[in-house]
Order: structure tokens, then sequence, then C-alpha cells
């Protein structure tokens, strides 16, 4: 169910569609939204607490990011990838991110190394909970927290654009996922970027983001 407190914000000069917009692409992208899951725009406006407007044009601006898609009779879900389109999306992340990566690799600091070894523990214990969204939103945030040093912001929106389109797909199919080294390819990362070892941070980056999203199309 979404949640009306997921869009109160302090900033009151946000628009209404904005608030409801982010909300609604987080939900899906951390998985909480799973392929198939029926939802209206009229469900939305009420479940947010707002006008028809402001749901209908967030609903418009996920579809248009291939995150969700809506039939003729105002059904809206989110769809299930193909195996093609799995594949694609995995080839698209394993040429950007460790891209990301070794441009973030300069401007590691030691605090970021130990935020990224914070982020680490939690999504070990969110895989030995088999929590799902929780691994997700773990996940996610490592991979955004080291990529922020980048500066590619425009590299980045891409990236967050692929994340979006993968996380319903990858709540539904988690539990053929098992990924017992995703931890471990982290710590990889994260030594790697410990020693300044730019070639060896793209490999574990690249290791990660193919070797989870491959699996979901076998």
């Amino acid at each position: 169910m979404i949640r009306p407190d997921r869009i109160a914000s302090s900033e009151t000069s946000v628009p209404t569609h904005e608030r409801v917009f982010r909300a609604l692409r987080a939900r899906i992208m951390h998985g909480e939204i799973v392929p198939g899951q029926a939802m209206t725009i009229r469900g939305i406006a009420e479940e947010f607490d707002v006008s028809m407007t402001p749901a209908r044009e967030a609903v418009r601006r996920l579809t248009a990011e291939g995150a969700l898609s809506m039939s003729k009779t105002g059904r809206v879900t989110a769809p299930l990838l193909s195996t093609d389109r799995i594949e694609e999306l995995a080839s698209i992340r394993a040429l950007l991110e460790p891209e990301l990566a070794a441009r973030a690799q300069p401007r590691a600091h030691m605090a970021l190394i130990e935020r990224l070894q914070n982020i680490n523990t939690t999504i070990e214990q969110t895989i030995v909970k088999n929590d799902a969204v929780g691994y997700i939103r773990a996940n996610l945030e490592f991979h955004r927290t080291l990529y922020l040093r980048a500066q590619a912001p425009a590299m980045l929106a891409m990236v967050e654009t692929v994340w979006l389109q993968m996380g319903p797909t990858m709540s539904a199919l988690y539990a053929r996922l098992q990924r017992p080294n995703a931890a471990s390819n982290h710590r990889m990362a994260i030594e790697a970027l410990r020693a300044g070892d730019e070639p060896g941070l793209k490999v574990a980056i690249r290791a990660d983001v193919t070797q989870g999203l491959r699996m979901l199309g076998n």
C-alpha cells in the first residue's frame, strides 16, 4: 500500500505532482511494487491524498521512464521484463557503472569508505533475513553513495533509470537471485578504493552489477 507519509516534505515549494512522483519512483526502484500489481490513477490519488491531476502526471512521467505501463482502461502496472530486456540492462550497467566508479575513485576519502562499509554490513543483514526490498534499497544506496563522488550527474541519471526499470522484476525474482556474493563484490570494491586501485575497482563493480542481472535472466 502506498503510504501518504512518504510524500511528506518540509519543502512546501515542491509541487504536489513532484512529491508524488518522487515517492512512487522510490517505491518502484526499491521493488516495493511488483510486476502485474494492479493500480489505478484514482487509487494512487486516494492513497497519496491528492487530486487526480498530480497522480496522473506522476504516472505519465514514470511511464515515460519505462517504469510503469498503463492500459486503455486506466489500469497501471509495473512490467515484468523479458530475458532480452534484462540482458540489455545488464550491458548498460556494465558499461556505465564501472566508469562512474572510476571517476569517483580519485575523490574517495576515508569517510566515504567507512560509509560504504556500513552500508555493506546492512546488505549482509538483508541477505540473511531474505529481505528483498531491504536488499535492493541498501544495494542501490551503496552504488549511489559511491557514484555521487564521480560528479557525473548525467551519467548517474541514466543509471538510475536502469535501476528504476529493474526494481519490480528484481523484487519479484529475488528468491531466484540468491546473491551470497553481493557483499563480497562490494568488499572487493572497498579494498580497491582504499588501495587507489582503479582497475580493481572497475572489475569489482562490473562483476557486481552483471552477475545479479544475468542471473535474473536465466
